[in-house]
């Protein structure tokens, strides 16, 4: 069932910089993106994200630890209020592709034009097929079930014909014998590797693990986030291989660590003409409302991104005052920093057809939302622009917003993204159960 659309008289825009409605279909009005596109901030939060409104913070924006105290500012997340709506630039309009859903994560789009989706809480992964005249879903199925945790999700080998479909569990990696079209698992999941175990966060650690392959198909990225918040590796057994992205032969051996000191990848992408592996990155928590910044970064082989001991290029955390100062000059300083606590999830290079042209090749990634703030962050879609080549500069633009309503309540938090086959980009939320589809008439394009 499809929501009524509202009618323009409607739309409720909200105080304190919200928009949080918009009619399906319906764009955002030019005169406010522009206006967005020309207001940057430094640190902020919900009440100031717009569509097109650009972000840059740098090293020097970046407080000293306990300026403000650590917060806990968990959401819980209401039923979607009346006539409330995500909001797209100018250009672009949204529609509600698929509900009913339950735990809908990460979303990964096959060669033939399927999306696959992992729901992580239930064990499932499902196929997701076509887009209806209402820009909704036009055939689920149930893929595989019993799953551990699934997120990760990859096709190999890289290219059009691909012979298996990977599922990064939260502990193992397994891979079901896959053609183009299939929406069944054509037999029981196959072990190829073992991966460090998570549970949920609170003593879990993180859980999520997601996976890439090299566009010459020959190493297997899976990333794994830290047990702890900022807890000495050397002394705490339950962080081995942890913190890292790994590296792996195709067939789950020869297992190496690729990157370290990146606390939660919890996305992980391949640039489409480098070959480059990136990452979006949930930095740690605990050190004041404006620390840690979240980030999005190419990430080099042998690279060490600091955690626990270090952040943002070779800034000590106070929390491990003394240790490894060998290791402060190998401290990489990531491309794009990011909202703190921002809870940067899923990300993708838009390879799509149906946006301007000024967008392909660029960053899309899922915000999910803060806790660690006093004052909400995240909830978003984010863009950030590559200019066409293959390394971002450090900024980031909102995309889709207003999935917090003006009194702080929260309805929606974004998780995955993925490009349909007809060019629009889908985004899961987990908070509504629902995956939401962006689409554009071309008229959108960025001077």
């Amino acid at each position: 069932m499809y929501p009524r659309t509202p009618n323009h008289s409607e739309l409720l825009i909200l105080t304190l910089g919200v928009v949080a409605v918009a009619s399906v279909g319906v764009h955002c009005s030019a005169q406010h993106g522009r206006a967005a596109a020309q207001t940057p901030s430094v640190f902020s939060d919900y009440r100031s994200q717009a569509p097109g409104r650009a972000h840059h913070i740098t090293l020097q924006d970046l407080p000293q630890p306990y300026a403000t105290p650590s917060a806990a500012a968990r959401s819980e997340v209401v039923e979607r209020p009346a006539n409330a709506w995500p909001l797209a630039p100018p250009g672009f309009s949204v529609q509600l592709y698929a509900t009913g859903l339950h735990n809908p994560r990460l979303l990964r789009a096959a060669p033939n034009g399927d999306v696959f989706l992992a729901e992580s809480s239930a064990g499932d992964v499902k196929v997701l097929r076509g887009v209806d005249a209402k820009g909704g879903v036009q055939r689920v199925e149930n893929f595989a079930a019993g799953l551990d945790k699934p997120f990760g999700i990859a096709f190999y080998p890289p290219g059009p014909e691909p012979q298996w479909v990977y599922v990064a569990n939260t502990g193992s990696v397994v891979r079901f014998a896959y053609r183009n079209g299939d929406v069944k698992a054509r037999g029981a999941a196959q072990k190829i590797c073992d991966l460090p175990g998570g549970g949920l966060l609170r003593g879990g650690g993180h859980w999520t693990r997601d996976i890439a392959f090299s566009l010459d198909g020959k190493s297997m990225y899976v990333s794994v986030g830290s047990h702890s918040n900022d807890d000495d590796s050397d002394t705490h057994p339950a962080e081995k291989d942890r913190a890292d992205i790994l590296v792996f032969n195709p067939d789950g051996s020869g297992q190496k660590i690729f990157a370290s000191g990146i606390r939660n990848a919890v996305g992980i992408a391949i640039h489409p003409s480098s070959g480059e592996l990136w990452a979006s990155v949930n930095e740690r928590d605990e050190l004041g409302d404006n620390l840690v910044p979240d980030y999005i970064t190419h990430v080099e082989r042998d690279g060490f991104y600091g955690w626990p001991w270090w952040y943002m290029g070779g800034v000590q955390d106070p929390r491990q005052k003394g240790k490894h100062p060998e290791r402060k000059s190998r401290v990489i300083t990531p491309d794009v920093l990011i909202q703190p606590h921002n809870a940067s999830l899923e990300m993708l290079f838009y390879s799509g057809g149906q946006f301007p042209q000024s967008y392909h090749g660029d960053i899309f990634a899922a915000e999910h939302g803060s806790w660690n703030r006093s004052t909400r962050t995240g909830y978003e879609v984010i863009r950030v622009p590559m200019h066409g080549g293959t390394r971002a500069e450090n900024g980031y633009e909102d995309f889709l917003t207003g999935f917090v309503t003006g009194e702080g309540k929260v309805w929606g938090r974004p998780v995955g993204v993925a490009v349909a086959a007809d060019g629009s980009l889908l985004v899961s939320d987990d908070g509504g159960d629902v995956i939401w589809r962006v689409s554009s008439d071309g008229s959108g394009e960025r001077k």
